[in-house]
């Protein structure tokens, strides 16, 4: 038996551990490999304190989730239902499945960001509102302010936190390896310092001539920041939406 044709080219994902399978197969469906370097892992956190904000948090009259990971590691500690009345928001379409999953039907912004969720309806007139933030420590930094600068009282519930880990050598092997052209499909601006921060100078080099393909406005800003220099704007950060965007970008370099 031959050996199987190498792809065209690679998508790189900086998702958490075991967090990279749905970006695999949507590379796949456009001819390309994954190379993962994950700088962290999620942790849920079990502990009474824990407990107690995510019951608080679910109990304000709009309950609004920052990620799959969040909706995850609440229903390890509590079954999600929602109660008459409530509102239940998630960021993204992504964490608005998580929900519908687990039985909460949420509303999600089509701009799937903190800034499309802030514009919702729900969260303009909240003076005096309660509202439950559940979430990781550094989750949504913007969100908090501003619902607090609108004079929201924001119970936040911290049900999981990312870790920080060491790039796996053969991950580093396969990135100083790579021989096709390489797109970064960005989805968080702290996943990419952490990788960037772990890199030896001529790997960093070699990484930012990559193409990237931001999940927002803001991811597109931190890439062009950190001294990428092909930075596009996906429709949104379902893995669908950046290999759309990444197999456009890369079409002139595969020909």
């Amino acid at each position: 038996m031959g050996h199987p044709t190498p792809p065209a080219w690679y998508v790189i994902s900086l998702r958490p551990q075991g967090g990279h399978d749905a970006l695999r197969r949507a590379a796949r469906r456009h001819g390309a490999g994954l190379l993962a370097l994950s700088p962290w892992r999620i942790q849920a956190s079990s502990d009474d304190a824990t407990r107690q904000a995510l019951q608080q948090a679910l109990a304000c009259p709009r309950v609004l989730f920052t990620s799959p990971a969040a909706v995850t590691a609440a229903q390890a500690l509590q079954p999600l239902r929602a109660l008459p009345g409530q509102i239940w928001l998630a960021v993204g379409a992504g964490t608005a499945a998580a929900l519908r999953r687990a039985g909460v039907p949420a509303s999600a912004p089509r701009r799937m960001d903190s800034e499309g969720l802030l514009a919702m309806p729900a969260l303009q007139d909240v003076a005096g509102a309660d509202i439950g933030f559940v979430t990781a420590p550094d989750g949504r930094n913007l969100l908090l302010p501003t619902l607090q600068a609108r004079g929201a009282r924001v119970h936040r519930a911290e049900v999981y936190r990312r870790e920080p880990v060491a790039l796996p050598p053969r991950a580093l092997a396969a990135l100083a390896a790579l021989d096709r052209p390489a797109c970064l499909l960005l989805s968080s601006a702290g996943a990419l310092e952490q990788v960037l921060a772990q890199l030896p100078a001529a790997a960093a080099a070699r990484f930012r001539e990559a193409g990237v393909v931001a999940a927002s406005a803001r991811l597109a800003d931190a890439a062009r920041a950190a001294g990428f220099r092909t930075v596009v704007q996906a429709d949104g950060p379902r893995p669908a939406q950046l290999m759309k965007s990444a197999s456009t970008v890369m079409a002139p370099r595969i020909r």
